[in-house]
């Protein structure tokens, strides 16, 4: 089994030696985009003076089927419903969940005991036929494959152990059974056509009530809960796109948790003595997605001289009030193995360099940029301006979130403000730059036999410094190739009634949820 990786975070430490972290504490997730790990084993607090919450946020998940999608907002949704095997632990590193033990039996082979006793919403008990059926299942979508297409055998030895084969040694075998994707789901279910985008049935800590959509999703403690009932009983979550509307609905009362702080309020919500606000040094990546199979922009140097013409300081202060860092790497920086060797810089007159070299005439160049809220509009216009001055004329296209997770998935746009959250870095450049994930989150449609090629090694590697020097040739590859403009990294906010007590979050933006209660 691999040593534990460690997350380094050297630009972010910097700003918290220069203050921008000042009077702050750390939270998402997982997925992540779509880490999206399960409850926490902390007791829950009785006697609590209130017994439900209402927490919104701005995006309104495009399923609530744990693998049609490979969506935070859809995660959000999923780790209140299902479990799985693994979770993403506070330390960010996989932890077992619905696993009492395994043994890693052989470098291909791993062997998994069940807890005993786990229940499913529909009354049934977990077994291992059940972890079978759902990761077979999960195996068919596109959308989460990634996540478990290199294991090419799963063995039931008994009611309560599974067996599964790895195509080959597998570095990110644990770390994938935390994804949302391989959540366990009841076979008798599976095999009968069930859908459970409508009626999700999992062994999570909240049971689904209601989804009106647009508006709200509702939800009920699930009393028979494998890590013991939610103190808080009742559970809604508010769809409200507008940030400083939800800043307003936490200081009317009418909310009780702010899952996206709007970036403008945040001072304002620090001042009221009403009102906790955390914040931590998100995983989340940022950038300009660029579809690099249209014209223009399947030219390495137009997107090189995209990328030198964006003052990305600039889109800090306007779209994140300067709570971000500015990222010039294709990686997050606060992973160990990203580089900036080959990383651009803001030179203007270098973009104009690298456009003369492309040979493309910069106004025959259409760029409209794909944003699905306020801070990724704000960020689009800073794009806007930039581009301009080297005669790219790009135009703003709002677009809500469910729409473009499906557009720039199937390829179906030019350029889109974009992220991705993973709780590791292996995990990550699998998702968003292995062309095997090309139709899912690989969203620029990067094919390259390099890029394929490090990914591959890295996954194999077991030795973390063996790994790292891997990771640091992959990155500097991924600079030069720039399928993409990173713009920046978040210094993310939650923000919650002071009353709400046992919130805790990762690095990874996971929540446990059902460990909050109301204080009396």
């Amino acid at each position: 089994m691999s040593k534990k990786m460690r997350v380094f975070s050297l630009l972010l430490a910097l700003a918290l030696a220069f203050g921008l972290l000042a009077g702050c504490n750390k939270d998402e997730s997982v997925g992540k985009s779509d880490e999206n790990p399960g409850g926490s084993d902390e007791p829950n607090k009785s006697g609590s003076a209130k017994d439900s919450v209402v927490i919104a946020t701005m995006g309104e998940t495009p399923t609530l089927s744990p693998v049609e999608h490979n969506a935070v907002a859809g995660g959000y949704m999923n780790q209140l419903t299902y479990s799985t095997l693994f979770r993403t632990g506070m330390d960010l590193e996989p932890e077992p969940n619905l696993v009492e033990s395994y043994e890693n039996i052989s470098d291909t082979v791993w062997e998994f005991k069940l807890k005993e006793g786990v229940k499913f919403h529909n009354g049934e008990t977990m077994t291992a036929e059940d972890v079978k059926a759902s990761i077979e299942n999960a195996q068919q979508y596109a959308e989460v494959n990634l996540y478990n297409r290199d294991i090419i055998n799963i063995e039931v030895v008994d009611e309560l152990t599974v067996r599964m084969e790895t195509r080959e040694v597998d570095a990110m075998m644990l770390s994938n059974l935390t994804s949302q994707g391989n959540s366990v789901l009841p076979k008798s279910l599976l095999d009968s056509g069930h859908d459970f985008n409508t009626e999700p049935i999992g062994t999570g800590p909240y049971k689904f009530v209601k989804w009106n959509r647009g508006d709200s999703v509702e939800f009920e403690a699930f009393e028979d809960y494998f890590l013991g009932e939610p103190a808080i009983k009742h559970m809604t979550w508010k769809i409200i796109p507008e940030g400083s509307s939800r800043t307003i609905a936490l200081e009317a009362g009418e909310i009780d948790m702010i899952i996206e702080v709007e970036a403008m309020d945040a001072d304002r919500l620090r001042a009221n003595d009403d009102i906790e606000v955390i914040q931590f040094n998100h995983t989340s990546h940022n950038w300009l997605m660029l579809n690099n199979e249209k014209p223009g922009l399947d030219n390495q140097n137009v997107r090189h001289a995209i990328n030198s013409a964006i003052d990305k300081e600039s889109v800090v202060t306007v779209a994140y009030n300067g709570m971000a860092t500015p990222s010039w790497t294709a990686m997050p920086m606060n992973f160990e193995g990203t580089t900036e060797e080959n990383a651009d810089t803001y030179d203007v007159e270098k973009a104009k360099e690298y456009l003369a070299a492309s040979g493309v005439d910069p106004a025959s160049i259409e760029l409209p940029i794909i944003c699905s809220d306020d801070t990724k509009k704000r960020a689009g216009e800073v794009v806007q301006a930039n581009l301009k001055e080297i005669g790219i004329n790009a135009t703003i296209e709002s677009m809500d979130l469910a729409t473009y997770l499906s557009a720039t998935a199937e390829g179906n746009y030019t350029a889109a403000i974009g992220g991705y959250t993973s709780s590791n870095l292996l995990s990550y450049v699998v998702g968003v730059y292995h062309s095997s994930s090309i139709n899912a989150s690989n969203k620029t449609r990067l094919n390259d036999p390099e890029v394929d090629a490090l990914i591959d090694q890295a996954k194999v590697t077991l030795d973390p410094a063996e790994r790292k020097g891997i990771m640091e040739k992959l990155s500097a590859r991924l600079n030069e190739l720039c399928s993409q403009v990173s713009l920046y990294q978040p210094l993310t906010l939650r923000a919650y009634n002071k009353n709400l007590k046992g919130v805790e979050i990762n690095d990874a933006g996971t929540i446990r949820y059902e460990n909050m209660y109301w204080a009396e």
